[in-house]
């Protein structure tokens, strides 16, 4: 019956990402029912998507899946799941920022946290890593201003600004800030910083791979050789952070480091692991930063680090992303003191929306 009315949702970009937000309660309780039916909504699989929401790339391939939190310290659960595009996947092994700027507005617009006088906190839960966020935006009158001055390089125009903090995001996926044990390996025959700030990624010297690190997206897919290394560098750098077979997961990502060209700390390369990020993530960015402030890192010795309390900027393909990132050295290695920083988002409809039937 469900496909026949429509089930609800709520279509959002979230910083530089976009996808569908649902009401749990709204969705197959049982997982596998669940994400046959979300593969349906997007049109996964097809490169195109051209039967579903999906937007034919994995950064406008995603859902977010919201419900009133069982945790006394938050107010909603928010589990994020990644669609693919031709492949028919869903995981839920990552979190996504930029999809979770969304949850607060979502929340707020399906009632299942009140509006503040002028603005509103939220706190979510994010089931993927079981760490907290906490959302900051305005709602003058009870309602979402989606309006505003904010503009984040990725994303034409301005927006709302709405302000993401933290909690306990280091070590989430993996156990440890530096799941190795080590702030600097050597793997597949490069050195790699191994880092999880929310988002296991791989950090690598651009210049270790022959490249210079300004490179277009474009470029970087097209380059069929690097691709086939970095595939065999992925999977042994995931052993080497106690993640396994990472084949068939999203996990960890690729970035590849280089001098900074605008004025920003470090410059980025970002992959998804096979297709490369117009800008970067929110967690990849923090992961980044926490990743660069190490001493003996790959990026420190690349990056132009600003003066303590300063935003640490991340030069990425489409401009840069600003975050609050702090760092501090303890006697058993590292500890991350900031998370925070700056996303918009845009309600872009609210409905009902028709899966295609079961092939």
């Amino acid at each position: 019956m469900a496909a026949v009315e429509g089930i609800p949702c709520l279509y959002m970009r979230g910083g530089t990402s976009k996808g569908a937000f649902f009401l749990a309660a709204d969705l197959p309780a049982d997982p596998d029912e669940r994400d046959n039916l979300l593969l349906r909504i997007m049109g996964t699989p097809d490169p195109r998507q051209i039967d579903g929401l999906g937007g034919a790339h994995p950064l406008t391939s995603k859902v977010a899946v919201i419900s009133p939190s069982a945790d006394g310290g938050a107010d909603v659960d928010y589990l994020f799941l990644q669609l693919g595009v031709d492949s028919a996947f869903v995981t839920d092994r990552q979190n996504c920022g930029n999809i979770l700027a969304g949850v607060g507005p979502f929340a707020v617009e399906r009632g299942l946290v009140p509006a503040g006088d002028g603005h509103t906190d939220v706190r979510i839960r994010m089931l993927n890593t079981d760490s907290l966020a906490i959302a900051r935006f305005a709602t003058p009158g009870g309602l979402v201003d989606y309006d505003g001055g904010l503009e984040i390089d990725g994303v034409p125009g301005s927006a709302g600004a709405i302000r993401l903090n933290f909690e306990g995001t280091a070590g989430s996926s993996t156990g440890a800030l530096f799941p190795s044990g080590n702030v600097l390996d050597r793997v597949a025959g490069v050195d790699v910083t191994c880092v999880d700030n929310g988002m296991p990624t791989v950090l690598m010297r651009a210049a270790d791979l022959g490249l210079e690190g300004d490179e277009s997206p474009e470029d970087l897919e097209a380059d069929g050789d690097l691709a086939d290394r970095l595939k065999g560098l992925r999977l042994e750098a995931a052993k080497v952070m106690g993640m396994g077979d990472v084949t068939d997961a999203t996990v960890p990502k690729l970035v590849l480091l280089a001098p900074p060209r605008a004025g920003g700390a470090i410059a980025t390369r970002s992959f998804l692991p096979v297709r490369v990020h117009t800008s970067i993530g929110v967690l990849g960015a923090l992961t980044v930063g926490a990743g660069v402030l190490a001493e003996g890192s790959v990026g420190r010795g690349l990056a132009a680090l600003p003066s303590p309390g300063s935003p640490l900027r991340i030069e990425h393909p489409t401009g840069h992303f600003d975050v609050e990132i702090g760092v501090e050295s303890t006697p058993d290695g590292f500890t991350v003191t900031t998370s925070a920083a700056l996303r918009t988002a845009r309600k872009i409809f609210d409905g009902r929306v028709f899966p295609r039937p079961r092939l």
